[in-house]
């Protein structure tokens, strides 16, 4: 269990109650409200970890939700869930002091690993053990972003060490394709679909020193970084 309480805010029932029941699958603690106003009233009631709020909503809205949410706790972490995907809307949230956000429609493995990055973000003894992975005998420091094998160091660049992050946080598991360009690229556009494919072809070559570490091309998927083989 994440042990990680979320307050979600969506004023689509089908929607909120998707995202509800999908992220207490993966752990969460959640808990869905309909409004700004119930929010704000869940909010003051109890702490809580992380919240997720839609913008466009009745009674109160996302943004005046977030600056009432931002006068009872100033470090809580913040999401917009919306369908507004206009520069100045996004500039708006970010002002307000949101982690992130996400624009409507998203898959739910995208928020769920934007979620993995804010708690990485603020929890700091858990970003502590993510400083080093070890790939077999790799070690791969995100912080310093150098993959290092038997005493030899190679520099990644910030869209290889992002990528490598990504698929060392999903090891095993199928990291979306569309998700992790909306992540590092921002958006899932073909040319940025061929630029990854390029880095990952450049990863390959990094990981290739260790023969139990591969990264495997799931088709009309994405990619998933298996050890073991």
């Amino acid at each position: 269990m994440n042990s990680k309480k979320l307050l979600i805010v969506e004023d689509d029932q089908n929607l909120g109650q998707i995202l509800s029941e999908y992220l207490s699958l993966k752990g969460y603690e959640s808990f869905l409200f309909r409004d700004g106003e119930e929010g704000l009233a869940a909010f003051k009631a109890q702490s809580y970890d992380c919240c997720l709020l839609d913008v466009m909503m009745p009674k109160m809205d996302g943004y005046t939700l977030a600056k009432e949410i931002r006068k009872v706790d100033t470090q809580v972490p913040f999401l917009f869930l919306t369908a507004k995907s206009m520069k100045e809307d996004r500039l708006n949230g970010f002002k307000l002091g949101a982690e992130d956000y996400i624009t409507k429609p998203f898959s739910m493995e995208e928020l769920l690993l934007r979620l993995n990055v804010i708690f990485r973000r603020g929890n700091r003894v858990e970003a502590e053990k993510l400083d080093v992975f070890t790939l077999g005998k790799l070690a791969f420091n995100t912080k310093t972003q150098e993959l290092s094998i038997n005493g030899s160091t190679t520099k990644l660049t910030s869209k290889e060490s992002a990528l490598l992050n990504l698929l060392c946080e999903n090891i095993d598991s199928t990291l979306d394709r569309r998700t992790a360009l909306k992540i590092i690229w921002g958006d899932d556009s073909y040319f940025n679909a061929r630029s990854m494919d390029v880095y990952i072809t450049k990863l390959r070559k990094h990981l290739k020193p260790e023969t139990s570490i591969k990264i495997i091309t799931i088709h009309g998927q994405g990619f998933r970084l298996v050890q073991g083989l």
